[in-house]
């Protein structure tokens, strides 16, 4: 296959080592750098401070700071149906359809599996009939990560990868992107339902940082990592639909799988723009 320059140069560059860097320099607390990182982000990108609750811009502490802002109270409201799925992220819908044959679609003419994306064939099953969305976070948006249906955790899985861009034109090029790329998997439980959310990591992302294991990925690991929460009443966690569960530092894309019991209709389409909360489609009894 014959890659854009823009796709094909990936191949060659020190992924993690260029990462590790950025999420180093993203921490900077000297003024002149970070300022410096700040002033030239907002002249690439159309970052829309009035919504941050600090709305200049150099406040912040640090790059990552900035990057991962808090938005003000109430901003986003969450749907109020309880059967409303609810958009995780603020974003574009990339893609949005049912699982056939256990494959996602990632772009026109490419597919993956859900046993490649989630790390394990047995934890896939469910899903296999399924539906899921995949939202594209750009560079601009809010990178918080919240709930789209009320759920108690039950596992999260770190699956080591490559640090290819998740961007469009990358999506389009790369085979089997999402499940080469690092990530995190969370795995839920909704009343009967199971549903999954899934932190995809990219070149330049420092780290995936989840409310109750803190940074998941700047320590690059090569081993696959389960960690079981549904077996220990001391490491019970319920979270409310709409409630923050995440966030990442510089990047990237979340897909949400539901099983195939979340018989569900969509109210959007694929390109649909999305802020937190959004009701991205409802479930049927």
């Amino acid at each position: 296959m014959r890659y854009p320059p823009k796709v094909w140069r990936q191949f060659l560059l020190p992924q993690h080592a260029l990462t590790c860097f950025g999420g180093l320099l993203s921490h900077c607390e000297i003024p002149w750098i970070k300022n410096y990182l700040i002033r030239y982000f907002l002249k690439r990108y159309d970052v829309n401070m009035k919504e941050a609750i600090i709305e200049d811009p150099f406040a912040y502490p640090s790059y990552h700071a900035f990057f991962t802002r808090h938005l003000k109270p109430n901003l986003r409201l969450i749907d109020p149906n309880p059967q409303g799925i609810a958009s995780p992220c603020d974003g574009t819908i990339s893609q949005i359809a049912k699982i056939e044959k256990g494959r996602l679609i990632q772009a026109k003419g490419k597919t993956f599996t859900v046993a490649s994306l989630l790390g394990n064939e047995a934890d896939a099953k469910p899903f296999e009939q399924g539906h899921f969305i995949t939202i594209y976070l750009a560079p601009k948006d809010y990178h918080r990560v919240h709930m789209p249906l009320e759920g108690t955790l039950e596992k999260l899985r770190y699956i080591p990868g490559k640090l290819f861009s998740v961007n469009p034109l990358t999506t389009e090029h790369v085979d089997n992107l999402f499940a080469k790329n690092e990530r995190v998997v969370t795995f839920f439980k909704h009343q009967h339902r199971n549903f999954a959310i899934v932190l995809v990591g990219a070149m330049i992302v420092g780290s995936i940082f989840t409310r109750w294991k803190g940074n998941l990925t700047p320590h690059r690991g090569k081993v696959m990592e389960d960690i079981q929460y549904h077996q220990s009443p001391d490491h019970h966690i319920k979270l409310n639909k709409g409630e923050e569960m995440g966030y990442f530092s510089l990047g990237s894309t979340v897909i949400v799988l539901l099983d195939a019991n979340s018989n569900w209709e969509y109210d959007l389409t694929q390109n649909s723009q999305l802020v937190v909360g959004q009701r991205i489609g409802h479930l049927l009894p």
